[in-house]
C-alpha cells in the first residue's frame, strides 16, 4: 500500500481545536525539520472498553470523562500540529460496558454485521491495532466476527493457534499476523515526499490463558511478550522496516520475570524497537502521578529505558502522542529525537469535570441505534431491593453491594451441589468490590437506590462477564486467602493520627470478602503478601479471630468457596488458589446468577451481616478517600466510627476512621 501520511484533506475532520477556532501551532519537530529530516506523529487510543460514546450506562447518564467520540475530536487538531501523522489503537475494545454485553449476549453478530466499536474506528481511519485481554471475554468466534469488520489490520506476536509452542517463536502458528510493515510516503522538511516503511508489532498479556481459560483452552496458547519481541523484531528489520512501533497491551513494571503481565518496560529494551505504546493498567504516562520513582522510567520525558513510550489512560480519557524526529541515513530513516504526551479530553475545574473537546458528530450518528438499543436493554427491570446498594465504604466495612453478590453465589451453588459429594461441605462465598473509585475516578462507585433493579444495576454490581466457579480448600487456605486480601491496607502505627489506610497499588477487585466466616483485620501487622501475591512478611498475621460457626476455624477442615473463573484460575496470584482447586465450573456468568437470584427473591434484602471489621487500635486514626455521595450513607455503617475529613484529590471526599 502507498499513501501520504497525515491525510487531513482526505478525511476533512472539523473538530477539537479546529472547531473552536483555537490557534494550532506546529510541533517543534515539524517547524525545524530539514530536507533530510521528517516529523512523524503517532496517535494512540487504548482501553476503550466499548466506551465509544460519552455515556455511563451503569449510571444511565452522560459522562464527560469518557468516549472515543470525544477523543476523536482531538484528531483533526492533533494532525494539524504535525506534517505527518498516523492513528493506532492498543487493545481492550470489546468488553467493559453494557453495550458490549448487549451486542455479545442479546443482539449477536451475524456475518457482515459491524460491531459498534468498529463503526467508530473505521470512521476515524485507524492504521492498526493489537488485541487486549478483554477481547477474549466473549469467545474466539465472536472476536473473529468483530475483527472481520475492521478496515485496518490487527497484529499480535504472542498468541499461538493450537496447544503447542514451537521451539523457535518464528515457527509459531500465530492466531493473527505478528506484525505489519506499512509502505508510506512521508513529507520531509523541504516538503518533498519520501518513502518510509513503518513496522507495527503487537502483544497481549499471556495471562489470558488464566483469565479466559474457558474460552481459550485447547484453541490457543500464549508466549512470553519479550521473548516474542526478540524473535520477531529482527525479522521486521530484515524485511526493511525503517522504524518499529510496539503496540504493547501490557503495563509498566520494572521487576523482570517470565510471562510478565506488565512487560512494556522490557519491550522498550528490545533492540530495534523505536517506540512503545502501552496500556492495560488504566493509568497515564507520561505524567506527574503514575510510575514515579521506577528506575529506568522517566515520567517527565515519557521514556522507558530511554525509548519514547505513552499510556493514554482508559475509556478514551486521553489520546497518547509520540512525536518522532526522523532523519535519513542513506536510504533508511532513523529516530534522532522524540517527545511524548498524554492529552486529556477533560479537565477539573472547581471540583467538576469539564470537557475540553466536543463530540465527533459522525461517530454519534453512526452509533445512535446501538445506543438506543443498549438503553432499552439496561433499563429492563428484574426485581426490587428493599435497601440501597452502594460501594462507597466497600474497602473499609462490610458492604451491601458485595453482600448481594455473595448471597447470589451461595444461593446458586447450594442448589448445584446439593446432590453431589460436596453437599455436606460448608459453603462460603468470596466477592470483591469492582467499583470502588481508585484509578477509575471519583464517580466510579456502585449506587443503586431502593426500589426497582434493572439490568443496568446488576451490571453495576458485577462489572465483568466472569463465570461462577467453586473451589475446595482448607481452613488454613481460607486464612491465607484473607491475608492476601488484607494486603490492600497499609501498615498502621498504633497511637498515630490520620494515617493513609489504602495501598493504592492494590486493585479493589482483589479485595475479596469471604462470607460464611467472621474475622478481624489487625492493621498494626504488616501485610503478609504484596499486591502481586508475593510473600512480603512471612511471619505476619493480619487475620485475627477467624471463626466458622461460632468457633475458631479448623485449619484442616474442608470448605467449598464460591468465586469466579478469574480468581479460581489463579487471577490475582492468591496463595494456593488455582485451577487445581476447582470442583465446579458453571456455564453461567456471575451477573446472570445475580439476575436469577433477584428474580427468584422478587425483593432482595442486601443488609450487611458485619462478618468482618478492623481490630481496635487505641488512640489511632486512619484516613481514606471515597465518592462525595458517601455522606448520604455514612449513618448505615454501624461497625465503624467514621467522620468527614475534608476534600480529597480529583473530586474525592476524605473520611477519617477512629480505630
Amino acid at each position: 500500500m502507498s499513501q501520504l501520511l497525515h491525510p487531513v484533506s482526505r478525511r476533512g475532520f472539523l473538530a477539537g481545536a479546529a472547531a473552536t477556532g483555537a490557534l494550532i501551532v506546529l510541533h517543534p519537530f515539524s517547524a525545524r525539520a530539514q530536507a533530510n529530516q521528517a516529523h512523524l506523529r503517532i496517535m494512540e487510543t487504548t482501553d476503550i472498553h466499548v466506551n465509544v460514546l460519552p455515556y455511563d450506562y451503569y449510571a444511565d447518564k452522560a459522562n464527560d470523562t469518557m468516549g472515543l467520540s470525544r477523543t476523536a475530536s482531538l484528531i483533526d487538531a492533533v494532525r494539524k500540529e504535525a506534517v505527518n501523522s498516523m492513528l493506532i489503537d492498543n487493545g481492550d475494545l470489546l468488553q467493559g460496558n453494557p453495550m458490549g454485553d448487549y451486542i455479545a449476549y442479546e443482539k449477536g453478530l451475524k456475518d457482515g454485521d459491524l460491531h459498534p466499536i468498529m463503526k467508530g474506528m473505521n470512521l476515524l481511519g485507524y492504521e492498526c491495532s493489537t488485541l487486549g485481554n478483554h477481547e477474549f471475554n466473549y469467545g474466539l468466534s465472536f472476536l473473529d466476527k468483530v475483527l472481520a469488520g475492521a478496515n485496518f489490520p490487527f497484529v499480535c506476536a504472542n498468541l499461538v493457534r493450537g496447544t503447542e509452542l514451537a521451539a523457535n517463536p518464528r515457527d509459531d502458528k500465530l492466531y493473527l499476523k505478528p506484525y505489519v510493515i506499512l509502505d508510506k510516503k512521508i513529507k520531509d522538511g523541504s516538503g518533498a515526499e519520501q518513502p518510509i516503511r513503518i513496522g507495527i508489532i503487537g502483544f497481549v498479556p499471556p495471562q489470558i490463558m488464566v483469565w479466559d481459560l474457558k474460552n481459550l483452552e485447547g484453541n490457543v496458547k500464549t508466549r512470553d511478550i519479550v521473548e516474542a519481541a526478540k524473535a520477531w523484531v529482527p525479522q521486521m528489520k530484515e524485511e526493511g522496516a525503517d522504524i518499529v512501533i510496539a503496540l504493547s497491551h501490557s503495563g509498566i513494571d520494572v521487576k523482570q520475570g517470565d510471562m510478565m503481565e506488565n512487560a512494556s518496560f522490557f519491550v522498550a529494551g528490545v533492540d530495534g524497537i523505536d517506540a512503545v505504546f502501552t496500556g492495560h493498567q488504566h493509568l497515564v504516562f507520561p505524567g506527574k502521578k503514575d510510575f514515579q520513582s521506577l528506575e529506568g522510567v522517566d515520567t517527565q520525558k515519557g521514556t522507558l529505558q530511554g525509548k519514547p513510550a505513552v499510556m493514554g489512560g482508559f475509556w478514551g480519557s486521553h489520546m497518547g502522542l509520540i512525536d518522532l524526529m526522523l532523519e535519513r541515513d542513506g536510504s533508511k530513516w532513523k529516530v534522532v529525537s522524540a517527545t511524548t504526551e498524554a492529552r486529556p479530553i477533560f479537565e477539573r475545574v472547581d471540583n467538576k469535570n469539564k470537557p475540553t473537546v466536543p463530540d465527533d458528530k459522525r461517530v454519534i450518528a453512526a452509533l445512535e441505534q446501538d445506543h438506543q438499543a443498549t438503553l432499552a436493554y439496561v433499563r429492563r427491570p428484574v426485581g426490587k431491593t428493599s435497601a440501597p446498594l452502594y460501594s462507597y465504604f466497600a474497602l473499609v466495612a462490610d458492604d451491601p453491594s458485595v453482600q448481594v453478590v455473595s448471597q447470589a453465589q451461595t444461593w446458586y451453588l447450594k442448589d448445584i451441589l446439593k446432590n453431589t459429594q460436596w453437599k455436606d461441605v460448608p459453603l462460603l462465598s468470596a466477592a470483591a468490590p469492582f467499583k470502588a473509585g481508585g484509578r477509575n475516578g471519583a464517580d466510579y462507585y456502585t449506587d443503586v437506590p431502593a426500589g426497582d433493579i434493572a439490568i443496568k444495576n446488576v451490571a453495576d454490581l458485577y462489572l465483568y462477564p466472569n463465570t461462577v466457579r467453586a473451589v475446595e480448600i482448607t481452613g488454613a487456605q481460607v486464612k491465607e486467602w484473607l491475608e492476601m486480601s488484607a494486603g490492600i491496607f497499609n501498615k498502621i502505627e498504633v497511637g498515630k493520627a490520620d494515617q493513609a489506610l489504602i495501598n493504592t497499588d492494590f486493585p479493589s477487585y482483589n479485595f475479596d470478602v469471604i462470607d460464611g466466616v467472621s474475622y478481624k483485620i489487625d492493621l498494626s501487622q504488616p501485610p503478609k503478601y504484596d499486591a502481586k501475591g508475593g510473600v512480603a512478611n512471612a511471619g505476619a498475621n493480619r487475620i485475627a479471630d477467624l471463626m466458622f460457626d461460632g468457633k475458631p476455624i479448623d485449619p484442616n477442615q474442608k470448605f467449598v468457596v464460591a468465586t469466579n473463573n478469574y480468581r479460581a484460575g489463579g487471577g490475582g496470584n492468591f496463595p494456593d488458589i488455582n485451577a487445581s482447586k476447582i470442583i465446579y465450573e458453571a456455564p453461567d456468568t456471575n451477573r446472570d446468577v445475580i439476575v436469577r437470584y433477584i428474580v427468584s427473591q422478587g425483593t432482595i434484602n442486601p443488609s450487611v451481616d458485619g462478618n468482618w471489621s478492623f481490630a481496635p487500635l487505641p488512640g489511632t486514626s486512619v484516613v481514606f478517600e471515597t465518592g462525595v455521595k458517601a455522606k448520604d450513607f455514612i449513618a448505615d455503617v454501624k461497625s465503624l466510627k467514621i467522620e468527614p475529613a475534608g476534600e480529597g484529590e480529583a473530586g474525592f471526599a476524605r473520611y477519617r476512621i477512629l480505630l
